[in-house]
């Protein structure tokens, strides 16, 4: 997490949908520090010293402990050169609030998400970081990577362009990147120290007293974020001395940073329900706090819990962001430190409840959040009646804006609670919740990559808890998003391993979707005498329980397999079968599609005849079931029979029908875009989606 005291602020693009701050802070000193890295910048590096180009952006490190000021001195820099790089300024913060460093495909995909290019889910981290490189390669911008917790990272994510300008934060060296430019930070001078002070108290304070200032800044070692703590717990008491405070400081032996010592004294003075609130903040995932998660954690109402934020704020606890809704952070330097106090006065047991209190209160927020988008049934009204008040949302675009403003926690919630291994219930059940409200709010394509780590998450769980089914389902929600990303062997192994799970659970429907699915992976991948094969396994399934409308579809399947295979035969009785099935099941427009495809196929076979009548009869289903599209596209198909049938005459009246049906849409003579409405909805009547089952 970045150092909050005296931050420059700017917006954030690793995944937090975040405004810059309405005020700042002004940044005080490391005038030294800001005039070397500027000077660093355009110093010639070793390989243009050499007579070659530079192959590489450049790399400044500015290093130091949480606390030191260093994310405020690299938005300081980048603030001052940006205007060099006229493709902007790209962010990305590369460790978890505990130190866990991010994976580095989130990273360069957040990044490529702020060049605005697509980011296939399950893409390799390879291949995310050369799309990376690529997308850089013609552009002058300036990455600043925070909190990177090593060179491997930062390497991983370097363009391979010499006009590109990297900031990289770390607390030590970055070992293994050349020609770094490191920028070491240790305490601010006391000059600037006992400025920064005097922003959070009347400068009065230290002016009747400045030794007890310079007193203060020496126990906190030039620190910004002791100072800035300092600050508050002075501001909050306007009547207690600066010197009062240097001497508590000064009697404190315990061990650790100048910060943990202020914390401590911090903590120590909080009312007892408040020093557990902020304690408790600590197990907040991402580091993201709002009334609803301290509510849960602390087992208060909501009310009181948006209080003790407020408090924590101007004692500088916490920092406030600049959001629609209610919502805090905490200091990236804080958070071990609030971590190590929890530790040792909270018993583990009562941990365990915060964190359970907390993920089934996100259960039941995603429960509200995505019931609102459902208030056609009775029986979710009545639902959303019987929460509280203070768990609904009042419209569904209120539930849409929380959801897109809490997504990095509710993401990891999501990644801390199977990483816990201890509350897999409530993991699972919040996953499930997860994927239904983005999926109801955001759509199965634009959260396809969020959706795509929520599943591996309840695969690991699936696995670990031995639960065949919940494996089942996680497999073929992965295959389907590797499927769609063009990953059809990856996405073949799923699906037979989902089979696989799907047997072992005894599951009918997971069974059945793996089948027709291995078939759809061979047919893609151009094996269509196995995809035929395994369609005719799916269908027995099918057949054998009952269920028409999906045997009727996978007749269309093995059709279509058979059809891309020339055996135009076995085609046209499968065909002929599907037509059937979607007539004995009263289907009117998949019976028009059906006919439509037999059509196509009798046309291939060579049986114009049989094929104009099939496409008269269809065009009439058709029409019975409003589908104008497909009567255009029938009807150009028509054209195409007539003419060569040797009617010319009469194809052009059908062409001329189909051009007033779709106006502009269809050109004369060129049925492209009719033929894509067939083919598109043919695929569409094949597709098949499914989420976690809810538990």
């Amino acid at each position: 997490m970045t150092d909050q005291a005296v931050d420059a602020g700017g917006v954030d693009l690793s995944g937090r949908d975040r405004f810059p701050a309405a005020t700042k802070s002004a940044f005080l000193g490391r005038t030294r520090e800001l005039k070397e890295l500027r000077a660093d910048i355009e110093r010639a590096g070793l390989d243009t010293l050499s007579g070659r180009k530079a192959p590489r952006a450049r790399v400044l490190l500015i290093a130091g402990r949480p606390g030191s000021g260093r994310t405020a001195l690299a938005e300081e820099l980048v603030r001052q050169v940006a205007d060099g790089y006229p493709d902007g300024v790209l962010r990305a913060r590369l460790a978890e609030p505990d130190g866990t460093p991010v994976p580095v495909e989130r990273a360069a995909g957040e990044l490529l998400t702020a060049l605005g290019l697509p980011t296939p889910p399950g893409t390799a981290e390879d291949e995310l970081t050369e799309a990376l490189r690529e997308a850089l390669a013609g552009r002058r911008a300036l990455l600043l990577l925070d909190d990177a917790a090593g060179a491997g990272q930062v390497d991983a994510l370097l363009p391979d362009n010499a006009d590109c300008l990297v900031v990289a934060v770390s607390r030590g060296p970055l070992t293994g990147i050349a020609d770094v430019r490191p920028c070491t930070l240790g305490g601010l001078d006391t000059k600037s120290a006992v400025e920064l002070l005097a922003q959070h108290i009347d400068p009065v304070r230290i002016t009747v007293d400045p030794r007890a200032a310079e007193s203060l800044v020496e126990v906190c070692q030039g620190q910004p974020a002791a100072l800035a703590l300092a600050g508050g717990w002075l501001a909050a008491r306007p009547k207690a001395a600066v010197a009062d405070l240097a001497g508590q400081l000064h009697a404190d032996t315990g061990e650790g940073p100048a910060l943990a010592r202020v914390l401590r004294l911090v903590h120590a003075t909080l009312p007892g329900p408040g020093a557990r609130v902020l304690r408790l903040l600590a197990l907040a995932p991402a580091g993201d706090v709002d009334p609803h998660t301290a509510s849960a954690l602390a087992g208060c109402s909501v009310e009181a819990a948006r209080a003790f934020l407020d408090d924590f704020a101007a004692l500088g606890l916490l920092r406030a962001l600049p959001s629609p809704l209610p919502c805090y952070e905490v200091p990236g330097c804080l958070h071990p430190l609030l971590r190590a106090l929890t530790e040792r006065q909270d018993r583990p047991g009562e941990l365990q409840l915060a964190r359970a209190r907390m993920l089934e209160r996100t259960v039941r927020l995603l429960q509200s959040c995505r019931a609102i988008t459902e208030t056609d049934s009775p029986e979710t009204r009545e639902k959303l009646k019987s929460l509280p008040p203070t768990l609904r949302f009042p419209t569904p675009r209120a539930a849409e804006d929380w959801l897109r403003a809490r997504r990095p926690a509710l993401l990891a919630a999501a990644r801390l609670a199977v990483a816990d291994g201890e509350l897999d219930t409530l993991a699972r059940r919040l996953m499930s919740q997860l994927v239904r409200a983005m999926v109801a709010h955001l759509g199965t394509r634009a959260a396809a990559g969020d959706l795509y780590g929520i599943h591996r998450l309840v695969l690991d769980v699936a696995e670990r808890q031995g639960l065949p089914r919940e494996r089942a389902a996680a497999l073929l929600n992965l295959a389907d998003l590797d499927a769609r990303g063009g990953r059809t062997t990856e996405a073949l192994a799923r699906y037979r391993a989902a089979l696989d799970a799907g047997r072992e659970a005894n599951d009918p429907y997971a069974t059945g979707r793996a089948m027709e699915s291995v078939g759809g992976a061979h047919q893609e991948l151009g094996d269509h005498d196995r995809a035929a094969d395994w369609f005719g396994r799916a269908l027995a399934q099918r057949l054998a329980r009952g269920e028409r409308e999906d045997a009727a579809r996978l007749y269309g399947r093995i059709a279509t397999a058979h059809t891309y295979a020339g055996r135009y035969g076995e085609a046209l009785r499968n065909w002929r079968a599907a037509v059937a099935a979607h007539r004995k099941a009263g289907d009117v427009a998949a019976h028009a599609r059906a006919l439509s495809e037999l059509a196509r196929v009798q046309e291939y076979a060579g049986r114009p005849a049989e094929c104009l009548r099939t496409c008269q009869e269809a065009v009439e289903w058709a029409r019975r079931a409003e589908d104008v599209r497909l009567q255009a596209a029938l009807q150009l198909r028509l054209a195409d029979t007539l003419e060569r049938l040797g009617d010319p005459a009469a194809a052009a009246l059908h062409r001329g029908v189909a051009e007033r049906m779709l106006g502009d849409e269809i050109r004369a003579g060129d049925d492209g875009g009719a033929a894509g409405a067939l083919r598109e909805q043919d695929a569409n009547t094949c597709e098949i989606r499914s989420v976690i089952a809810e538990d």
